[in-house]
């Protein structure tokens, strides 16, 4: 567990393993997220799994942004990363990230990748600062609206 932004002796935030009481919320924020959005139980199947890395960041007991890794064979797959809308571009996507890909290691994940839509340019350059590529183009893989998909890796 990572804890940030001590305020008078109090943590403000903290970044952590998520845990089965938080997969409602990460669910709630997901669908004010994404066009296309996981549902609670595809949260709670995903975390159980022990090759799997999903981590929260929590400010005041709330649950403000997630991530999620699935580890296969040695690689890390991101697929998901959402912070609320009242708290971007602070940094938390960024420590969430850099705690998940640290345990990933720790885990015998040696490389990782993801897809970003084209047009996100933020979630582009938020990468780019952990070390991540662009190694090609997804034709149409997001839907709602229907826009290519960046296939970034890191190794």
């Amino acid at each position: 567990m990572l804890q940030f932004e001590r305020v008078g002796g109090k943590v403000k935030l903290i970044i952590r393993e998520m845990s089965k009481e938080d997969v409602q919320q990460a669910a709630e924020l997901e669908a004010i997220t994404f066009s296309q959005p996981w549902t609670k139980e595809a949260f709670a199947t995903s975390i159980d799994k022990a090759e799997n890395i999903y981590i929260v960041a929590e400010k005041d007991k709330k649950v403000i942004g997630y991530c999620g890794m699935w580890g296969v064979a040695g690689e890390g797959q991101i697929n998901n990363v959402a912070i609320h809308p009242d708290f971007r571009k602070q940094g938390i996507a960024y420590k969430m990230l850099q705690y998940a890909i640290e345990k990933a290691i720790e885990n015998k994940i040696t490389t990782f990748t993801l897809e970003v839509r084209k047009s996100n340019v933020a979630a582009l350059n938020l990468y780019k600062k952990l070390g991540f590529s662009s190694a090609g183009v997804r034709k149409d893989f997001y839907q709602f609206p229907t826009e290519d998909a960046v296939i970034m890796w890191k190794l």
